[in-house]
């Protein structure tokens, strides 16, 4: 006896669509009456499913709508125009921009699902790079290509759980090689690293405490999705000086401003509090007691910290 592959994708519920793309099952009701789309089929029970074209455009619009697009103004395009004003709106579309061929490289190792040829491949330019740039500039741009393939559905959502995970093993190795900072060392930053509980995307949080480790700091990462007050309590507890956050482009830019406004009241003080991401929220109206930084920035900002503490000290 033989198993074969279905021929066609099975349509997603209204509950995986939600799930998917962060659209709740409202919104997407008052879509499909209001614009006409999405235009679900029903399955046998007369219940709402949704063809896999219709999710990767859904991916599209919620994309949009997070960096500030209404949804009557982009709903009516198509997947390919909403790709188009998605790379103009996130500066990555001013004319036909082509990945580098190492990036597709590993984009088609994923395609293919290589994985431990990818992760061969990936352990191989840590060893060549080193940590700090293998993050800067093999990483983090490999990371968005591997996003905008998967938001426009050139790979599934399992291909891009795969390298995720895939990059986490590799990650995580390098990290925990690292030599451990001296925590009784003045000038060692004690970082909680984790992400609010709207955000369930971790790979933001790993490059930043591989960057992070790599400067010096002693890193305590919770992963994601913690909840606010979970957050506090570890702050007070392990006594740290920075509490370091990372937003996706996925995340709503309204939860992202007020779960920092919130998370700032509750500390009162007690620790700093840093921000990263590509998230909309941190580009159009980042808040003054938060401290936002490019991967790239972290050394500069660990070392200014540095001089901050040693100063008053000394004094």
């Amino acid at each position: 006896m033989t198993n074969t592959v279905p021929s066609q994708p099975v349509p997603s519920t209204i509950s995986d669509v939600e799930r998917d793309t962060g659209v709740a099952k409202e919104t997407l009701r008052v879509w499909e009456r209001r614009y006409d789309f999405p235009q679900p089929l029903r399955d046998p029970n007369g219940e709402r499913v949704y063809p896999l074209e219709q999710v990767h455009k859904l991916r599209l619009v919620k994309r949009l709508i997070d960096l500030g697009f209404r949804p009557g103004k982009v709903i009516k395009f198509s997947a390919e125009e909403l790709q188009a004003l998605t790379g103009k709106a996130t500066g990555l579309g001013n004319g036909p921009v082509t990945p580098a061929p190492e990036l597709l490289s590993y984009l088609e190792l994923c395609k293919s699902h290589q994985m431990e040829a990818m992760r061969r491949k990936l352990s191989q330019a840590l060893l060549m790079m080193g940590l700090k740039s293998f993050v800067i500039e093999l990483v983090a741009p490999l990371t968005t290509l591997i996003g905008e393939a998967w938001a426009s559905g050139q790979l599934a959502t399992f291909e891009e759980h795969l390298y995720t995970e895939s990059l986490t093993v590799v990650m995580r190795s390098a990290i925990f090689a690292m030599p451990q900072a001296n925590a009784s060392n003045l000038g060692t930053p004690r970082i909680l690293l984790t992400t609010l509980p709207q955000e369930r995307h971790g790979l933001g949080l790993l490059m930043a405490e591989a960057m992070c480790v790599a400067e010096g700091a002693q890193c305590i990462s919770l992963g994601v999705q913690t909840p606010l007050l979970d957050i506090v309590e570890a702050a007070r507890v392990q006594r740290v000086d920075i509490i370091a956050l990372s937003f996706s482009v996925a995340m709503n830019p309204r939860q992202a401003l007020d779960g920092l406004a919130e998370l700032h009241t509750r500390l009162g003080g007690c620790a700093e509090l840093w921000a990263g991401g590509s998230n909309a929220a941190l580009k159009r109206r980042k808040p003054a007691y938060v401290g936002v930084f490019e991967l790239a920035d972290l050394a500069g900002a660990i070392a200014e910290w540095r001089a901050r503490h040693t100063s008053l000290s000394a004094g």
